[in-house]
């Protein structure tokens, strides 16, 4: 079997950018930490319950920091309440407000993110700066190319990358006058390909930890194929500490793309991997349906192990493409053929059984995994 493929110390095509470690809450970021897949909650903030809920949800997705909306008063107040209760570190995103990121930090937020195009005052953040230095709580300084500055818009005509990378050291500068260095940046645009510009112009300007998304990516497949081509990009570079995939859609689904984009650049050691071939006029069995079954049977399993699962569909490809993960199935004519670490070990599985069969060895082979703890 090709290991290369499961490998997660293969790692990117380049070494790692340098950057300042910094923690947010009890996770650190940048340095020798791993890129961290963060994510935003949708609900409202204020609604305490309901906020914690999305976030257990996300944490069971595998986020490892997540952010919320700070738009009123009354969420400003209930975060410290989330901050209390949340077992994944909290960013509280402020825009306009800058007593919500007082009331923020006096309430335990884990960490802030301000938008250099809203805070209108330097008075107030570097008030801001001052507060979470006493307090130890790092800022995200999060550049959007929506909300960029109006004079930097005039001067460069377009929210263009060299618009942003300004914008984001003018507002580190403020920070460092404050003798403040707990900070992260985002360079965040609509465009991958400008996107990419900005963040490796950032990358040779400053040694802080990057922030990496496509904002207002859309919805899914678009939004993720955005993402993936600007993160992984980068990603690949070596340029990058922490990571959000900005979909129209539920959180826990941009975690999902987040650390599948992680696992196929062998920076995260991957959890299960389903691959299937394309289907064609080859196919003998109906490979689309047959891989949404695997897919669900595999997800109600809910097994973490790092697995790479192959259901393939024709004679031709099926049986070779099988034999290169973990576990596979050939089909053809009604027929599966079961394999284990590239060797057959059933043959002649009636269709309606494939999943059952499938979905029992994956567990065996987790549970095997698991008992064999790390490192095997």
């Amino acid at each position: 079997m090709r290991k290369d493929l499961l490998n997660p110390s293969a790692g990117p095509a380049a070494p790692r950018r340098a950057s300042r470690k910094i923690r947010v809450g009890w996770v650190e970021v940048g340095g020798d930490a791993p890129v961290r897949v963060q994510s935003m909650t949708t609900t409202k903030t204020a609604d305490v319950n309901s906020t914690l809920q999305q976030m257990a949800s996300l944490v069971a997705a595998g986020c490892e920091i997540v952010r919320v909306a700070v738009p009123h008063w009354e969420d400003a107040r209930a975060l410290k309440e989330i901050a209390e209760h949340a077992t994944i570190p909290v960013v509280a995103d402020i825009h306009f407000q800058w007593k919500y990121a007082m009331a923020a930090l006096e309430g335990g937020i884990h960490g802030l993110r301000i938008n250099p195009g809203n805070i209108k005052h330097q008075d107030k953040v570097r008030l801001i700066a001052r507060e979470a230095k006493a307090r130890g709580v790092p800022i995200r300084i999060g550049v959007n190319a929506g909300s960029l500055e109006k004079d930097l818009l005039a001067r460069h005509g377009r929210p263009s990358a060299e618009a942003l990378v300004e914008s984001a050291l003018n507002e580190a500068r403020i920070l460092e006058d404050e003798d403040f260095f707990d900070i992260k940046i985002s360079v965040k645009h609509s465009s991958p390909a400008e996107m990419i510009r900005a963040y490796r112009m950032l990358a040779e300007k400053c040694e802080y930890p990057l922030h990496l998304g496509v904002t207002e990516a859309g919805p899914m497949p678009a939004g993720g194929v955005k993402s993936a081509v600007g993160i992984g990009t980068l990603l690949a570079e070596g340029i990058g500490d922490t990571i959000r995939v900005s979909l129209t859609d539920d959180p826990v689904e941009e975690v999902k793309v987040g650390n599948w984009i992680l696992g196929s650049l062998g920076l995260k050691k991957r959890g299960l991997d389903l691959v299937a071939c394309p289907s064609c006029g080859r196919a003998e069995v109906d490979v689309l349906g047959l891989t949404k079954r695997v897919n669900e049977g595999l997800e109600r399993a809910g097994l973490k192990a790092p697995i790479r699962v192959a259901v393939m569909g024709c004679v031709v490809n099926g049986p070779g493409e099988a034999r290169e993960a973990d576990l596979g199935i050939a089909a053809g004519k009604g027929y599966g053929q079961l394999i284990v670490e590239g060797v057959v070990q059933e043959n002649r599985i009636p269709e309606d059984r494939i999943v059952e069969v499938l979905v029992a060895e994956a567990r065996k082979m987790a549970e095997a995994r698991s008992a064999a703890g790390p490192g095997d």
